[in-house]
């Protein structure tokens, strides 16, 4: 009776992602692409939708020598964009569409909604230094292992200094594109996703 109960559940939560045809039209993938990326998916998500938990086990199998939870929860949110604790396929390659193929603004109005955790449409010192510390995180002791305590913060102090042109103590999503743009380092820090994707 538990393999009829499996199906059943199966059955029941099965996504199946709006045509493919019309993700060709939405996103930077060919319907060959996309059919790839789809098989992929079904494979690591039999039930064609990943909640948190199965997100974070598939990204720590890309990071061995960290702690990639925090990173992942973040992550998480800003795929989910429905904020209903689920990412179908179509939320997936939206993202990934953007991340891996957007234009330059694109990527970083998704990098901007990455660091606004709790979307309020402005980034504080908190939510920054958060990620940077998920990010420091992940990548493990190997990867920093002269890092000093206050590392990520001075990183996030720098960063924040550079940003918040006006001092008003928040970043809003112009305000980071703009410093984006004109600061090679934050830009080839930001070109981290396209290794991590």
């Amino acid at each position: 009776s538990d393999k009829i109960e499996d199906e059943l559940e199966m059955t029941t939560v099965c996504h199946r992602p709006e045509g493919l045809e019309q993700l060709e039209a939405q996103t930077n993938f060919t319907k060959r692409e996309l059919q790839v990326l789809y098989r992929g998916f079904k494979n690591e998500c039999p039930s064609g939708v990943v909640n948190e938990e199965t997100f974070k086990q598939i990204y720590a199998q890309f990071f061995p020598h960290g702690d990639a939870s925090m990173y992942a929860h973040y992550l998480f949110n800003a795929f989910d964009t429905a904020q209903n604790g689920s990412v179908k396929f179509e939320d997936f390659v939206m993202a990934l569409s953007i991340l891996l193929r957007g234009t330059v603004h694109e990527k970083l109005r998704w990098t901007f909604n990455l660091y606004d955790i709790n979307k309020d449409g402005y980034i504080n010192k908190e939510e920054m230094m958060d990620i940077v510390k998920a990010i420091y995180d992940m990548m493990g002791k190997y990867t920093y292992p002269v890092l000093k305590e206050d590392a990520p913060r001075q990183h996030v102090e720098v960063f924040f200094q550079r940003m918040d042109k006006n001092k008003d103590g928040v970043v809003t999503l112009d305000e980071f594109i703009e410093s984006c743009q004109e600061d090679d380092n934050i830009m080839r820090s930001l070109q981290l996703f396209e290794n991590v994707m």
